[in-house]
């Protein structure tokens, strides 16, 4: 009888290890996400978060990434976010500048080493940008300062403006520390996923909690029950949609060259190289929906104007901007779609399959080796992006098409986890489970072990 290898997750002692490490560095990170900046006015916060405007809305996109540290605003409030950014910054910029394109090209492993020493090193600036970002443009929004007395005007100020810059940029590289602590010692390369994941499903019993009370159907109590079962089903149903798309992929069949073995030669062996439906993740529906807030967070600034048409323009903005109107998602459901290809085609140019391919002696059947194979397996990329990158789209504008389903208007959170924090937990529950599957069978409990 096959019995699962899974019976032994914590009879292994090296695994259990793995996972008492983890979920003690996941304890960790959660209490230090309830440590308040100091001075910080978090009725403010509050306040303008619940808003249902622009500004609240790309507040609850930060938010979400930063695992809820931003409604506390404590020291994590920018989360591991700042190092993502930093991230992608330099995976956009090596297929523009040709120094680095080159130096990733001539040894990938040293210049995977040199992309991380500068990931990190770019993740403190950014990091104290993003600080003295939030800090202002959160007190703009709320039209009152969330920390009282800060500023680089004079001495006094800067002091201690300089101390809160500093204790937020420490708490974001204490969040990457953590995560590369879980990366080391805990599930492999896993860690900053996890905390982003650890956040948002932290986040559940409190959605729960205010679907459940009674104050959000003041018209009918009664409809927040079928309400809440309608929302469970259709989440599963979310999820099982986005674990059917993220493990689509099509096989491109490689011949590899047989290897000699003394006098004789072995015959070319056949393998396939796997492109996914979708290659970016979520990042598109983060750059869609910061780049769609940010006209509607600009013309906040002029909406008091005593000039007549500056008001009404930036009126305008808000509307359509706001994500209150149907063009608000129509635009948001098209630049999703052309941010996947645009992200995607940057990941695979820098991969250059082609190029790889032709050093190890592979080739694909029909196709010439080098920058032809590189075209070939670029436009069969962009043609199976093309449904992943519609369902991402699709994923995107759930909570606006849900709303309408269910008679909710223009409430768009009304799931039990926003749409981007599914693909989150869905693809880091789906990493989690093949890595320890591999430790499994690594320390030699395979599943395919027959057990009389």
């Amino acid at each position: 009888m096959k019995r699962s290898a899974w019976r032994y997750l914590w009879t292994a002692r090296d695994i259990r290890r793995k996972l008492l490490i983890t979920l003690g560095i996941l304890v960790i990170y959660r209490l230090a996400a309830h440590v308040p900046v100091p001075g910080a006015n978090r009725a403010a916060i509050a306040a303008l978060m619940g808003g249902g405007s622009a500004q609240s809305t790309l507040l609850s996109i930060m938010d979400m990434l930063s695992g809820g540290t931003v409604s506390n605003f404590s020291v994590l409030a920018m989360g591991v976010y700042p190092y993502i950014t930093a991230q992608i910054i330099l995976q956009l910029l090596v297929p523009v500048v040709p120094q680095l394109q080159a130096r990733m090209e001539e040894d990938p492993r040293e210049g995977q080493k040199w992309m991380e020493k500068w990931t990190y090193i770019l993740a403190v600036p950014m990091a104290a940008l993003q600080a003295i970002g939030q800090i202002r443009i959160f007190g703009s929004f709320a039209g009152q300062p969330i920390i009282d007395n800060f500023g680089f005007g004079s001495l006094s100020m800067a002091l201690s403006s300089f101390a809160i810059v500093a204790s937020m940029t420490a708490g974001t590289m204490f969040a990457i520390w953590l995560g590369e602590l879980i990366s080391e010692f805990g599930i492999r390369n896993q860690g900053l996923s996890l905390l982003i994941f650890a956040g948002i499903v932290s986040n559940i019993p409190r959605n729960f909690a205010q679907m459940l009370n009674p104050q959000a159907f003041p018209d009918n109590p009664a409809k927040r029950w079928w309400v809440l079962v309608a929302l469970i089903v259709i989440t599963i149903l979310i999820i099982f949609a986005i674990v059917y798309v993220q493990q689509g992929q099509r096989n491109v069949p490689v011949m590899y060259p047989g290897r000699r073995v003394g006098n004789r030669m072995s015959m070319p062996v056949k393998g396939t190289l796997p492109l996914r439906v979708n290659m970016a993740g979520m990042i598109p529906i983060i750059f869609a929906q910061s780049l769609l807030t940010f006209p509607a967070i600009i013309a906040g600034f002029f909406v008091s104007s005593q000039i007549a048409w500056v008001a009404n323009l930036a009126t305008g903005f808000t509307s359509v901007f706001g994500g209150g109107s149907n063009w608000y998602w129509i635009m948001y459901f098209l630049m999703v779609v052309g941010f996947t290809f645009f992200y995607t085609d940057v990941l695979f140019a820098q991969q250059n399959y082609g190029e790889n391919l032709k050093r190890s002696g592979a080739r694909i059947p029909g196709v010439t080796p080098g920058p032809p194979t590189q075209r070939y397996l670029t436009k069969v990329l962009r043609r199976i992006t093309l449904p992943g990158a519609v369902f991402l789209g699709f994923v995107a504008i759930t909570p606006f098409i849900i709303g309408l389903a269910l008679g909710l208007g223009s409430n768009t959170n009304v799931l039990l986890v926003s749409s981007s924090g599914l693909l989150i937990v869905v693809g880091v529950v789906r990493d989690v489970f093949y890595n320890i599957n591999a430790e499994l069978k690594l320390h030699g409990y395979d599943d395919s072990l027959l057990v009389r």
